[in-house]
Formats: C-alpha cells, structure tokens, sequence
C-alpha cells in the first residue's frame, strides 16, 4: 500500500508498505529517523513515543496505516541538537539537568515531557512524575528528569514574557536549589 505522512513538517510518500508494518517501522526504517528507539514492542516503555496529530503515542502501537495522511512528530523534530542558537528547551533543559544517561529512553522522555508542557505550562513534581510515568529509564532514579521537565517549563516561561534570561536566551543556568 501507499503511505502518505508528514514527519516533523516533511511530507513523505511510501510505497510498498505491508499492512503489519508499525509507525515505529515505517519511521526508522523507511524515513530513516532513528531517534524513536524500539524496544519493547509492547507500548510499554515510551521509547518509541511521539507525536501523532498532537497526541502522545507508542509508535509501536500505532499500525502504519492509521497514520496515512496524518502528522507526526518525532524527537528529531524538537529543535536542532547541533545548533545551540535553535535548541529546544526541553532538550537544552535535560543536557543541563544531567537527564541524559545511555539515552536509549531520552526521545520518548522529550516527547513525553514536550507534550505535558504543552498542556501544562507550569507542572509540579508530582505533575511531571505522573505524566512521565508510562517512560521507563534504566540508568536514573528520575530526580534529574523531572528536574529538567521543571528546568523546560521555566524556559518555555521565559520565552513566552519575552524574557531570555540574563546571558540571553541560550545560556546554561544552574539547576536551582529547590529541583535538587
């Protein structure tokens, strides 16, 4: 069958796609976009999540036919990692806050955390805890991920008044005190 998608703002048309093929298949394989980890194949770890027309998902999940025609946005689509001038904030906030382990749940943990922020633009720990809580994470005990949801939310705060910051709008700041 034909699949037709716009991953990340880049319109995609396959060919040739089986009916079994997952979302997560059709966007590392096809698309080539490795950001989105498999792992358990069950919709139980996060690693795979992404955004698919604004909903947080499992790409595993979600067979690829149901996303024909439909938007999806991967981690590869929060910002440029490359490029310090353009990182995302919840990126930038999980570099600064010591989130980032071996990095295999990193993507679902960024979609994850991107899509509470979206909803909830001022979070508290136990708000960030519970929307975090379908991405498993090996190698943390979590303090630090839910520091850097925080560290994000203050960021996207700060862009929304206007507000870069005293070294402008790039700049690492300290975690503070009470995300300790």
């Amino acid at each position: 069958m034909r699949l037709t998608l716009t991953v990340n703002g880049e319109r995609h048309v396959l060919d040739d796609v089986r009916e079994t093929e997952s979302l997560l298949y059709v966007l590392r394989e096809r698309v080539g976009l490795t950001g989105t980890k498999n792992a358990c194949e069950e919709g139980r770890c996060g690693s795979c999540s992404v955004h698919l027309e604004g909903l947080l998902c499992c790409a595993c999940l979600v067979p690829a036919a149901q996303a024909d025609g439909q938007r999806v946005r991967t981690v590869e689509g929060l910002g440029d990692p490359e490029a310090p001038d353009r990182q995302h904030p919840v990126r930038r906030a999980f570099l600064e806050a010591g989130a980032v382990q071996c990095g295999f749940c990193t993507a679902g943990m960024l979609m994850a955390a991107e899509d509470l922020l979206s909803r909830e633009p001022d979070p508290d720990e136990a708000g960030v805890r519970s929307a975090m809580s379908g991405n498993v994470c090996r190698c943390t005990g979590y303090q630090h991920i839910v520091d850097a949801v925080l560290r994000a939310a203050e960021y996207r705060r700060d862009a929304a008044a206007g507000d870069p910051g005293p070294e402008g709008p790039h700049a690492a700041r300290p975690v503070p005190q009470e995300l300790r």
